[in-house]
């Protein structure tokens, strides 16, 4: 791939990583890891953030989900989850609306790919939703 791909990656990837969840732990991680290395352009959505935060403040504690965000923050940038990009998750009439505001997310950061471990629950056409592994085939990793 001749240019560094701009990718949103979906919040189930990066649970993935955060509780080590098997047998996706080691491809999720991997995507990371381009975003950490500048290999891709990571964009996560705000929301993204704040479920994140309750499930690991929720499991560990919070001064271990401020440390996992503020690392994220580092490597990802955010994708604004605002009035245009809930308006057209809305207008898609998705059954799942929170994949739906994943999704308007990306286009509005004009993200490359929408990394995510559950393909099937986007609609296709929009932007190419891949799964981890598929990402990495594209990276050549």
């Amino acid at each position: 791939m001749a240019n560094k791909p701009t990718i949103l990656v979906d919040l189930n990837v990066i649970v993935d990583v955060i509780q080590q969840r098997q047998p996706f732990y080691e491809e999720s991680a991997r995507v990371v890891d381009t975003v950490v290395r500048g290999q891709a352009a990571g964009w996560l959505a705000a929301h993204s953030f704040t479920t994140l935060f309750y499930v690991i403040n929720r499991v560990r504690n919070r001064e271990t989900a401020v440390t996992a965000i503020t690392g994220l923050l580092e490597a990802f940038s955010v994708a604004a989850v605002d009035d245009q990009v809930i308006r057209q998750a809305l207008a898609w009439g998705w059954p799942d609306f929170e994949d739906a505001v994943q999704m308007a997310a990306a286009v509005n950061a004009k993200a490359d790919y929408l990394i995510t471990r559950n393909p099937r629950d986007f609609k296709v056409g929009i932007l190419p939703v891949i799964q981890p592994a598929a990402f990495l085939t594209l990276l050549d990793l």
